[in-house]
């Protein structure tokens, strides 16, 4: 009988639910970190365009639908333009605070695992009487893979999270540097009109 099929076999119920429930956590925390990559990399290409752009004043205000309604509505300001800022990053950090979450909580799911079998085979260890190093090793080693699952579960979301972090903080950086050409542009415009 293979290793994992005995494991999932001799295990308790709260072992195995703390097991699925790490294995959720650990497709849960790829599939965001793969959406999210490919979602906020489409941002970073689009406004590092816009950027460019602005550097090159091929335009003057970034390129967003917001924007090309209100041009020739003089409503814009440094405000709307920190709140169009303000979007983007929402809406590209959703789904962080849960690779966060995973991150913080896996390993003490897995040792809460690891606790509850090891309280349940001393419980039945102590009923035997004599209990010697080659009956209580494979029980604390079984034990030990909720605690481990947990770490390998932790040490990827972690990851994830810094690296979705930094990609944000380089479009924050983008974003502000489009507002501060556009309100330099708009003090511009607004001191040659007067």
């Amino acid at each position: 009988m293979s290793p994992l099929i005995e494991f999932f076999q001799t295990s308790g119920i709260i072992t195995l639910l703390v097991v699925f429930w790490l294995s959720l956590y650990f497709i849960i925390a790829f599939w965001i970190f793969i959406y999210k990559w490919f979602i906020i990399k489409g941002i970073e290409d689009r406004e590092s365009y816009s950027l460019e752009l602005l550097l090159s004043k091929d335009i003057n205000l970034p390129q967003s639908a917001i924007f090309s309604r209100a041009r020739g509505h003089n409503i814009l300001s440094k405000e709307m333009l920190n709140v169009w800022k303000s979007q983007i990053l929402k809406r590209a950090s959703v789904g962080l605070t849960f690779l966060s979450i995973v991150s913080s909580t896996a390993p003490f799911i897995g040792l809460f695992g690891t606790v509850v079998e090891i309280l349940d085979a001393f419980s039945s260890l102590g009923g035997q009487g004599q209990a010697t190093f080659e009956i209580i090793a494979p029980i604390i080693s079984k034990a030990l893979v909720a605690t481990a699952f947990g770490i390998l579960c932790a040490i990827p979301a972690y990851s994830f999270y810094l690296v979705l972090r930094r990609k944000i903080s380089v479009l924050g950086i983008c974003l502000q540097s489009q507002i501060d050409i556009a309100v330099s542009a708009i003090d511009s415009n607004q001191k040659g009109t007067k």
